[in-house]
């Protein structure tokens, strides 16, 4: 993505917000518990070791179908979610306490960093793991999108930035992105699961 790692902070940050504020109402969506600094908690080989906190549980009952909220066991419509953003790192885990008790969890790792996306093994995974891994490359501007996450407004393709000048990103983007005044941010993330 043609951004600084401070820009691209900003508009996690702001994404983050929104998509919050738009999932809450009458009782259902997002409950921030807890949203708190955090230090001395060791992350990727101690390296990032202070930022912000954050626990929230997720109330699914109302995004889900009638029949599936009837048949599904009590605690089962309900994620928690606890974060440390100590940005450009960040871990996420989710899982659900009330139903899967500790059979469920998923790990969401992401080091955000000014490159091509050419680093191999930033997440400093043993040799084992590594060669489990799978790398996606992700181009905002090329891949497919279903219509109902489609908006005019946020489409890279179309959109200019009039404070910066960049966009819109079309065609080979990627390979006309200059390299000498501007950093990329890629961000790369390793999702762990357990299931039992």
């Amino acid at each position: 993505m043609p951004l600084t790692v401070d820009e691209y902070q900003i508009g996690q940050l702001y994404s983050v917000a929104e998509a919050s504020k738009a999932e809450t109402g009458g009782g259902e969506g997002v409950e921030v518990l807890r949203n708190e600094p955090f230090e001395d908690v060791p992350h990727l080989g101690g390296r990032y070791t202070r930022g912000q906190y954050t626990y929230k549980k997720y109330h699914l009952a109302s995004k889900v179908p009638a029949f599936i909220r009837i048949l599904a066991p009590k605690g089962s419509m309900e994620i928690h979610e606890e974060a440390w953003n100590a940005y450009p790192y960040c871990k996420t885990v989710i899982s659900n306490p009330g139903y899967m008790k500790d059979n469920f969890f998923i790990i969401i790792e992401s080091l955000h960093l000014p490159d091509k996306g050419d680093k191999q093994n930033v997440h400093e995974l043993p040799p084992d793991k590594l060669k489990l891994r799978e790398v996606i490359m992700v181009d905002i501007a090329s891949d497919p999108i279903t219509s109902s996450d489609y908006k005019l407004s946020e489409d890279p393709n179309r959109y200019e930035s009039e404070t910066t000048g960049r966009g819109p990103l079309t065609g080979k983007w990627i390979s006309r992105v200059s390299w000498s005044t501007i950093l990329e941010v890629k961000k790369y993330s390793i999702s762990t699961s357990d299931y039992k």
